[in-house]
C-alpha cells in the first residue's frame, strides 16, 4: 500500500482533487477486479473506454481515480488525478508503487519483428548457466528463477509487469531478459521502467492491424531507444537497414552486430547443416547446436548482450556452445519409423516463414521434400496473408494452406485470401484444408515420403487453438507425434 504522494513521483498532473495523503491498496485498469482501497485507472482502449466505468468503481470501494476527463459528478473523499495522458502516468505510477523494482536489476529488453523469444530465452538460460539468478518476460512464458509463470501477453501491461519485476527482484534476481512488443512502446507498458540495455533484431511486415502503417510500426519500435538512459547499450543489427535508424535519437551508448558488414560484434558462418551452426564470431570458431542463418543473428544478439552485461567472452561462448532452441522455434520430431522430420516454427509473418523455409532448404539432404502446412491467425494483419502463401508455395515441394488461430474470423474467409496469393502455377501441389489437424495428418502421412520434412508453421508453442473467442487444446507437436505413431 501507499499513500498518492509517494507515486507522483515524474507525473505531470492537469488537476487534483482531494487528498494526496489517501492510501490506495493495489492500482486496477479493470473494473471487474477493483475492491475497497483500489486506485482505478481510466484507459481510453480501442474497445472500451474507461471512463465509462468510474461511478461504477466508485461504488464498489474506489478512494481514487486517474482519468483525462473529470467526472461530471465529483464524489466526496474521493481523489481525482486528472492527466493528459492516463496510460503514460500509469507507467510512472505502476513503478512508483512497487517502488522501482527495474532499478534494482539490469533489465534487458528486446524489440524486432522475429527472433525476440529465442533471444531472451537463451539469455536468459545463458546468465543462468553463468551462475546468476534471472527472470524472463517472453511471449512463451514468465519466469523467475526455476519458477514458470503463464503468460498472456509478449509484454504484460504496466502494473503486473512492475508486480512482476518487483517479485524477481525480491527473489535475489540480478538480470531480467524480456520481449518489448511494439503495442507495449505505444501503450506505454514500459514507461517508468530503468533499462540497463536494448537489443534491435529485426523489422518486416506485421501488426499492420494495429499500427495502420509500416512508418508507424518501425516508429513504434524506435520509441523503445529514445527512451533508454545514458547509462544503458543499445544494441542493433546492422544488416537490417532499420538498425542504425532505431538508434538515432537514443541516449544509450551504441553497439552493432553483423554478419555482413562491420560492426563491434561480428560473425561468420563457416557452415550451417542438420547438426548445428559453424561460425566465427569475433576471431574464435564456435560451434552452436542451433540452425540457420536468422538463428546466427540472434546468438551475435546474445553474444554482444552478454559482453556489454560485462561477463567474459570466452565463457560466453563456451556456454552458448550447448544451448538448445526455445519453445517452438525450429523444433525437430523424427519418426524413427521412417526418419520423417516434423518441424514446428512459430513463423507467423511472411519473413519468419521465408527463414524457416530457406533454412530447411539449404540443410536438406539428397532428395527430401519440403511439406510445409501453414495459415494466417484472424483479426490480425489481413494483407500479410496472400504473401504467406506464395513464400510457402516458392520454397516448398507440397502445401497445405489450414486454420491457425481464426479467433473471431470466418476460417474460410482467411484461407481464401491466402488462396490469392497461390500462383497459378502452383494450384496443383497447393491443398486447402481447414481442419489443422485433419491437415497435418495428410501431410504426414500422405504426402510426406520416408525422410521428407515437414514443416507446420505459425503457431510454434502455442497450445491452443482460439475459435470465436474460446481456446480449444491443440499442440502442433503432439499432433505431428501422434501422425508419426499411428
Amino acid at each position: 500500500m501507499k499513500k498518492i504522494s509517494e507515486i507522483l513521483s515524474k507525473v505531470k498532473t492537469i488537476s487534483v482533487i482531494g487528498s494526496t495523503e489517501t492510501v490506495i491498496e493495489n492500482i486496477e485498469i479493470d473494473s471487474r477486479k477493483v475492491v475497497q482501497g483500489s486506485m482505478f485507472v481510466a484507459l481510453k482502449g480501442t474497445q472500451v473506454d474507461g471512463h465509462d466505468f468510474i461511478q461504477q468503481v466508485i461504488e464498489k470501494g474506489a478512494t481514487a481515480i486517474l482519468c483525462e476527463t473529470l467526472p461530471a459528478t465529483i464524489s466526496e473523499n474521493i481523489t481525482y488525478i486528472q492527466v493528459k495522458d492516463s496510460a503514460e502516468t500509469l507507467g510512472y505510477f505502476a513503478s512508483n508503487f512497487y517502488e522501482n523494482p527495474s532499478a534494482k536489476i539490469k533489465l534487458v529488453g528486446i524489440t524486432g519483428t522475429n527472433g525476440k523469444t529465442t533471444t531472451v530465452t537463451l539469455l536468459f538460460r545463458l546468465f543462468r548457466q553463468l551462475g546468476y539468478r534471472c527472470g524472463l518476460i517472453s511471449t512463451v512464458q514468465n519466469q523467475i528463477d526455476e519458477e514458470v509463470i503463464p503468460s498472456t501477453h509478449t509484454t504484460p501491461d504496466a502494473v503486473n509487469l512492475n508486480k512482476l519485476l518487483a517479485k524477481m527482484a525480491d527473489a535475489g534476481c540480478s538480470h531480467v531478459f524480456m520481449e518489448v512488443s511494439s503495442h507495449a512502446v505505444v501503450q506505454h507498458r514500459i514507461t517508468g521502467l530503468s533499462f540497463s540495455g536494448g537489443i534491435f533484431s529485426n523489422i518486416t511486415h506485421d501488426h499492420l492491424d494495429f499500427h495502420k502503417t509500416f512508418e508507424n510500426y518501425i516508429k513504434a519500435k524506435k520509441g523503445f531507444f529514445d527512451m533508454l538512459p545514458k547509462t544503458a547499450f543499445a544494441l542493433v543489427n546492422v544488416d537490417d537497414r532499420r538498425g542504425t535508424v532505431m538508434v538515432q535519437n537514443t541516449k544509450a551508448s551504441i553497439h552493432t552486430y553483423s554478419l555482413e558488414t562491420l560492426a563491434n560484434f561480428k560473425g561468420k558462418i563457416i557452415s550451417d547443416s542438420i547438426y548445428g551452426l559453424e561460425m566465427e564470431v569475433d576471431n574464435r570458431e564456435i560451434h552452436f547446436q542451433l540452425i540457420g542463418t536468422f538463428n546466427a543473428y540472434n546468438l551475435l544478439a546474445i553474444y554482444g548482450a552478454a559482453v556489454l552485461l560485462e561477463e567474459d567472452p570466452e565463457e560466453i561462448l563456451v556456454q552458448m556452445s550447448g544451448l538448445l532452441t526455445a519453445p517452438g522455434r525450429f523444433e525437430q520430431i523424427v519418426s524413427l519409423k521412417d526418419l520423417k522430420v516434423g518441424i514446428v516454427d512459430y513463423a507467423h509473418t511472411p519473413d519468419a516463414l521465408k527463414n524457416v523455409l530457406q533454412t530447411i532448404n539449404k540443410i536438406k539432404e539428397g532428395n527430401q521434400n519440403v511439406i510445409t502446412v501453414v495459415g494466417c491467425g484472424g483479426n490480425r494483419d489481413a494483407t500479410k496473408r496472400p504473401i504467406m502463401a506464395e513464400i510457402a508455395c516458392e520454397l516448398s515441394n507440397k502445401v497445405i494452406l489450414t486454420s491457425d488461430n481464426p479467433r473471431n474470423e470466418d476460417p474460410a474467409e482467411i484461407l481464401e485470401q491466402m488462396r490469392k496469393g497461390v500462383p497459378p502455377i502452383d494450384f496443383k501441389k497447393t491443398k486447402i484444408i481447414e481442419d489443422r489437424k485433419e491437415a497435418i495428418f495428410l501431410a504426414v502421412r500422405e504426402l510426406a515420403q520416408a525422410g521428407d520434412i515437414i514443416l507446420v508453421a505459425g503457431k510454434g508453442h502455442e497450445n491452443y487453438q482460439e475459435i470465436k473467442g474460446i481456446k480449444h487444446h491443440f499442440d502442433d507437436k503432439e499432433v505431428i507425434k501422434e501422425a508419426f505413431e499411428s
